[in-house]
């Protein structure tokens, strides 16, 4: 039983105002891609299949120069994060442990998150384990919602939250731990009927949940685990928090 990983790397990133994929933007001269792969490859986690979209010569280029080895899926329309994972279904299917998907612009999603949400998910025998963090402004993330017992109730997104969710400063980080056949299961049901007409990741939670499974969430000790960068201005933060804090990709 092996675990493996799916990083999420089809961003085009318009508001970057640069002419290469959103992952390949640098953090300390390394692309954020890098700091996510390197990551879970400290966590244990090599085998990796990268889910490429916006100008994915440009990936296939940057792949080819690293020494390690790493699958590529094309995600030639870009229609939602669950859109993405079903790029990834042949990749999947060679799997029988759990996987991680993890976005590829969130360069501070640590080994030891990694390793620990690991280990939370598999003693806790869960069917998806979600990365969640406590941050001070909440604002814009998907709320956790647990029930007494502490496992996840719903992911609520914070356009669909009524006031008491909004209060809810536990976050969801865009990261997931899934048992493969599990996600498996519940992939193919995934629908677009939604304003965007894309197909959503946490739809997959959703649907576990109405299956009768468990699913939990694991508290990053870091809540710059959620950190991205859509704009050069969050970018030039996450290199401003990186120099101060002493991140190392």
């Amino acid at each position: 039983m092996s675990n493996c990983a799916i990083i999420l790397a089809g961003g085009e990133g318009k508001r970057m105002k640069s002419d290469k994929p959103k992952t390949l933007s640098e953090v300390l001269g390394q692309p954020m891609l890098l700091w996510v792969m390197n990551a879970l490859r400290k966590a244990g986690v090599d085998d990796i299949c990268v889910v490429k979209g916006y100008k994915k010569e440009c990936i296939e280029e940057y792949l080819g120069t690293l020494d390690f080895k790493v699958e590529s899926v094309f995600q030639a329309e870009r229609l939602g994060t669950g859109h993405a994972v079903m790029m990834a279904k042949d990749f999947l299917e060679k799997h029988d442990g759990n996987v991680v998907i993890l976005n590829g612009d969130a360069p501070f999603m640590s080994a030891e998150t990694i390793e620990k949400s690991l280990s939370q998910h598999t003693s806790t025998g869960c069917a998806a384990t979600v990365i969640s963090a406590r941050v001070d402004d909440p604002t814009g993330y998907g709320r956790i919602v647990r029930d007494e017992s502490g496992n996840l109730r719903a992911i609520v997104e914070h356009k669909d939250a009524d006031e008491e969710t909004l209060k809810i400063d536990e976050v969801n980080s865009g990261g997931y731990w899934f048992d493969c056949k599990m996600l498996l299961s519940v992939l193919g049901s995934i629908r677009s009927d939604n304003k965007a007409g894309e197909y959503y990741l946490p739809d997959a939670i959703k649907l576990l949940l109405q299956n009768g499974k468990t699913v939990g969430a694991y508290t990053a000790q870091c809540s710059d685990a959620v950190l991205g960068a859509n704009d050069p201005a969050q970018l030039e933060e996450l290199n401003q928090i990186a120099l101060k804090k002493g991140y190392t990709c």
